[in-house]
């Protein structure tokens, strides 16, 4: 959802550069996420259900983010740098979304999902939304939380230098998503206080990352709180445990293209994930049923699998611009469908050429809305957020080197 990364070949925008399967691939999840939520209100009879098109496209992803996250912060070699980026990243478009939907209170009530009480303005600033069980301001924001749960731990585990160690991390997480859905059946970090103690924790942390100060006790203590609020306040626990996994046999993917490991944990890891819903006893969604789990799974992997393998051809620009404004449209889409709803009604009863004219006229303006916010919004606070991570390089790389100097065996410790 929120992934950037870059390549060595120069993007046609100009702006940045950028793998273009992987825009691509963030293009069909994007689309397939926001046809999840539009169809069944324009045009139920065309949404699929041998398998979930919603998730399809989140787990498209979560591979994306597990191949790409990694490596942005082992090519900069700097947690700081890698957390600036993140931060100017991340927070400039969901914030204003946020905005958005809370300006949209006074005509279109907020969900009831989301508490009303300073836990939830805590969950929303540090993301981590699903894994202290509270609701988002809007639906999609959900997914943010583990995307933040990854980020965390990758971070703690560049800093004890056991990132590595993918294959390894996504079988483990596998297999605790199998043992979770076996003896959870809910989060046992109950109430509001998870979101509280979580939020104060991730702003003090955070200052140690950004300022140098204590980072590495700050890095190992925020992957551990990403760890416990995963396992144990996660709505579904078996169902975070999985996300993860999937995000770490991304990396893993990564490792083997680089000739630096197997593909095996990735076949291990698809098994286990596609058994942890089997026996849990809150899988009661209709889309983590085993066929059409399975189903979901297979094409995600598959989907990602092709684009992998055409890397090196010519995507279409229109994927490859979809990819580039898919964080927009991925926060944007739900509540304007929301607002669309309000306006115009059920519109079950209309004949089904307006429906399909509707569904077309809202994603054409949900294209549009996002092509803008990217370009205003997101590219420029893009933009800025690398020149500060520039600048907070250099004093870390002449850190370094003094330190080097002053030690012959810095490398080695």
């Amino acid at each position: 959802m929120s992934t950037t990364l870059a390549s060595t070949r120069p993007a046609r925008s100009g702006a940045s550069t950028r793998l273009a399967w992987l825009d691509a691939l963030r293009g069909i999840g994007a689309t397939a996420v926001l046809l999840e939520h539009a169809l069944p209100w324009f045009l139920p009879g065309l949404r699929p259900h041998w398998f979930n098109l919603g998730m399809y496209g989140v787990l498209v992803f979560f591979l994306v983010s597990g191949y790409i996250i990694p490596a942005s912060l082992e090519g900069r070699g700097d947690v700081r740098a890698f957390w600036i980026s993140r931060v100017f990243r991340l927070y400039p478009i969901y914030l204003l979304v946020a905005a958005g939907v809370l300006v949209m209170a006074l005509w279109l009530p907020v969900r009831r999902e989301v508490p009303r009480d300073p836990a939830s303005v805590s969950a929303h600033l540090t993301m981590l939304l699903d894994v202290v069980h509270l609701g988002g301001l809007a639906d999609t924001m959900w997914t943010l939380s583990y995307e933040m749960v990854f980020y965390l731990l990758v971070t703690a585990l560049f800093t004890a230098g056991l990132h590595l160690r993918s294959g390894a991390f996504a079988v483990g997480s596998g297999a605790l998503a199998v043992g979770t859905g076996l003896v959870l059946t809910g989060p046992l970090l109950t109430g509001l206080w998870p979101a509280h103690v979580s939020g104060a924790l991730f702003a003090a942390g955070m200052a140690c990352l950004l300022t140098g100060r204590l980072r590495r006790t700050a890095a190992y203590a925020l992957g551990a709180m990403a760890a416990v609020l995963l396992l144990f306040g996660s709505f579904v626990p078996w169902f975070g445990a999985a996300i993860l996994a999937v995000m770490f046999a991304g990396t893993a993917i990564r490792r083997w293209e680089q000739g630096t490991g197997t593909l095996w944990p990735v076949a291990a890891t698809a098994v286990l994930v596609a058994l942890a819903p089997i026996w849990a006893p809150q899988a009661g969604w209709w889309w983590v049923q085993r066929d059409v789990w399975i189903t979901t799974m297979a094409l995600a992997g598959a989907t990602f699998a092709a684009a992998m393998a055409l890397r090196g051809r010519r995507f279409p620009r229109f994927l490859v611009w979809l990819g580039l404004i898919s964080y927009s449209v991925y926060l944007l889409h739900h509540p304007l469908l929301r607002a669309v709803h309000a306006a115009v009604g059920d519109a079950a009863p209309l004949p089904a050429a307006a429906r399909a004219a509707l569904l077309a006229a809202f994603t054409a303006g949900t294209l549009g809305l996002s092509w803008l916010t990217y370009r205003y919004v997101e590219l420029p606070m893009q933009n800025l957020g690398r020149r500060v991570a520039r600048g907070a390089h250099r004093p870390e790389r002449r850190r370094r080197a003094s330190g080097a100097q002053a030690r012959p065996d810095a490398e080695a410790a």
